[in-house]
């Protein structure tokens, strides 16, 4: 999975990116500082860091050097601070892009993946939970030696709760993530797809269940 370092002092903003970026299926490590951001890029592997400018211990500034001095990975800056001499300090820092506050998510989190592009870094393209496997890019599902055939929302539906067993998705986030955020029709289309996953596997010895979640939406559970 993908994983993006975001560092801003302001919890609001922090938790608002964090909100938006894992809707999208990447994973996220927060940091308040540019110390504690240190630290995640010294323990996690870090794909693209999300870096405000104005933060305590360290700046982002001095944090955007350290990252072009010893990681490869993208960064993009956000900040109040909206000058061109700001933007063209960021840039001469390294920094890949910019953003300044206040800024919309949806379009922080185009930013994200027209990065991720840029520098080549893909979500996984294949799955799998035992003998239980999912591929893609060929949309094929395998059970063992049997294929099932999906179609292919119920494919990216099943791809999407599978990639992070355990973890709650609301409908909300499932629409915007399979359908897309300009999606006219019922939350519900939800319950009808994974109501037709679960026929579709009950009658098969699969590793894993969909489980409905009260009011909050669904979450894949492996079985032990």
């Amino acid at each position: 999975m993908i994983t993006i370092l975001l560092a801003d002092d302001d919890p609001n903003i922090l938790n608002l990116m964090a909100l938006y970026i894992e809707k999208e299926g990447f994973v996220v490590k927060k940091a308040s500082d540019g110390k504690e951001a240190e630290k995640i890029l010294e323990t996690d592997k870090i794909d693209l860091a999300v870096i405000d400018i104005m933060m305590p211990h360290i700046d982002g500034w001095q944090l955007c050097e350290e990252i072009r001095a010893y990681y490869d990975i993208p960064v993009l800056m956000v900040s109040a601070r909206g000058q061109a001499s700001d933007k063209v300090k960021g840039f001469k820092l390294g920094t890949d892009d910019y953003v300044v506050k206040p800024f919309d998510p949806i379009e922080l989190v185009m930013r994200v993946k027209a990065l991720l592009r840029r520098y080549h870094i893909q979500s996984a393209k294949n799955l799998s939970i035992g003998l239980f496997k999912m591929d893609a890019e060929s949309f094929e599902v395998a059970l063992g030696k049997e294929k099932i055939s999906l179609p292919k929302k119920e494919f990216e539906l099943l791809f999407k709760l599978a990639s992070t067993p355990g973890k709650i998705f609301t409908r909300n986030q499932l629409i915007e993530s399979i359908w897309g955020y300009d999606f006219q029709g019922d939350d519900r289309t939800i319950d009808v797809h994974v109501k037709r996953i679960r026929e579709r596997f009950n009658s098969r010895d699969t590793p894993f269940v969909i489980k409905t979640m009260r009011g909050l939406g669904y979450r894949l559970e492996l079985i032990k």
